[in-house]
């Protein structure tokens, strides 16, 4: 249950989603699921239409400081429509503003934080592969816009960059945890004593779970930083 005072942000990229209302209406019902019962007060609600890369979102800000006036948490139906920007999203935690996302509400602002710069590198990735595909397919010649022709040599090229897609995502993920499993080993904690802790905190795992760190993941973990040599783990 919710319980405080709570300000409001949604936001869709596009006039036409917002002259619809595609998009908005979704994160306020997801808004309101959230804050079905307990004792809470919805104080305002901000509504922008502008893309999710600018960071000087004019209602955003409105919603920053309302929040930084009142005490009042700010609610999101999703990380995303706050942020796909790590830094961004780790500028606002250093704010002091108090924010909640209702698609990961069990988070605290360490797990935000390895979440947010997961979504960033899957994202860069992710802008990466369709590129390379697109400039295969073109170079051999392919009509683009059919999935279909998406084949050969741009489909191998694709699979190589999903594989590094992943490899990036792990590595990010590894680095933004090692240095807590560090100070836990450093307090005597065992890798079984060190998974339950994790599970107790709900840090989430690399593919978003919570509850389910074990010995294991978290050796592989401090493993993975290891690989990377001095150069790569900053």
């Amino acid at each position: 249950m919710a319980y405080g005072r709570f300000i409001g942000y949604v936001r869709v990229s596009t006039d036409r989603q917002g002259k619809s209302g595609l998009g908005i209406e979704a994160q306020r019902n997801a808004i309101s699921d959230y804050l079905s019962g307990g004792k809470w007060e919805l104080i305002s609600e901000y509504t922008e239409i502008e893309s999710g890369k600018r960071s000087d979102r004019q209602e955003l800000q409105k919603a920053f400081k309302h929040c930084q006036m009142t005490g009042a948490t700010l609610i999101i139906a999703k990380l995303d429509r706050l942020s796909r920007d790590a830094h961004f999203i780790g500028s606002v935690m250093k704010s002091g503003i108090e924010f909640v996302a209702c698609d990961i509400p069990e988070a605290n602002k360490f797990t935000i934080h390895i979440f947010a710069a997961m979504a960033e590198h899957e994202r860069e990735m992710i802008s990466q592969r369709t590129k390379a595909a697109l400039q295969a397919a073109k170079a051999r010649g392919t009509a683009l816009g059919n999935p279909d022709n998406l084949n050969g040599e741009a489909a191998v090229k694709g699979r190589a960059l999903g594989v590094q897609a992943r490899q990036t995502k792990a590595n990010a993920f590894s680095k933004a945890v090692a240095p807590l499993i560090e100070e836990l080993a450093q307090q005597g904690m065992s890798l079984n004593g060190i998974a339950r802790e994790f599970n107790a905190r709900n840090i989430l795992t690399a593919r978003g779970k919570v509850g389910a760190w074990t010995p294991t993941a978290v050796r592989n973990a401090l493993g993975r930083v290891a690989s990377l040599g001095p150069s790569r783990r900053s």
